[in-house]
């Protein structure tokens, strides 16, 4: 992972950039990460074939709910604006990208194919280094979950009650979102909603690293 993080070249003033890390996964069609490099906020998808992106680029384009899944999201305060014609999102705040980035040869993806995939998303993630992880869907939540918190993975089968809730995880705060496909009315005000208080809150994952050091001074790191 440390490799791949050491190759990656970034474009650190860029708000809206396309791959921003320069990634190219060993497969002809993928979608790679989206957003701000500095981001806040990081939405975590599960693969283009469940959550599409494949001809804009750009993770949760290109499907019917797309449009009602950005419209929540700049509602809730989390984007300014989002062109899913052109496929663009204004996100100065948030990145987007899959547990899984390349197209799928099969409707669902391999175990191994995860596995092989995951380099590529956690160099993303530690890139960013986010405050709030915003997986969407059952398998991203079980993932993140799993992975960067202490949660039940099992938590994550009951996405209607995880849906839009903040959890405390491993140095990030998660607030899992349930599928956009299956969302109703409630799930999307509830998404707002949640946002909204997110953003009013101290959201800020940020630990102190000076009580370390020999002096008195704080160091802040996220």
């Amino acid at each position: 992972m440390w490799a791949l993080l050491q190759g990656l070249t970034v474009d650190f003033l860029a708000r809206n950039a396309h791959n921003p890390f320069d990634i190219h996964p060993l497969c002809e069609q993928y979608v790679p990460g989206y957003g701000a490099t500095t981001a806040d906020f990081h939405v975590i998808g599960d693969h283009p074939g469940v959550h599409g992106g494949l001809s804009t680029g750009v993770p949760f384009t290109e499907k019917e709910w797309s449009e009602r899944f950005f419209d929540a999201l700049v509602d809730g305060g989390l984007i300014e604006s989002a062109a899913l014609a052109d496929g663009r999102i204004d996100s100065p705040e948030t990145f987007f990208s899959y547990l899984h980035m390349c197209a799928p040869e099969t409707a669902v993806p391999e175990q191994w194919s995860y596995d092989e995939m995951e380099p590529y998303f956690d160099a993303e993630l530690r890139a960013i280094t986010a405050h709030v992880l915003l997986p969407v869907g059952e398998r991203a939540t079980e993932y993140v979950f799993g992975e960067y918190s202490a949660i039940p993975v099992d938590e994550a089968a009951d996405m209607d009650t995880a849906h839009a809730s903040d959890r405390q995880g491993a140095g990030w705060l998660i607030v899992p979102i349930k599928d956009p496909a299956e969302w109703d009315d409630d799930d999307q005000e509830k998404l707002v909603a949640e946002l909204q208080a997110l953003l009013a809150s101290d959201y800020q994952q940020i630990s102190d690293l000076g009580r370390f050091l020999p002096d008195s001074d704080p160091y802040f790191v996220r």
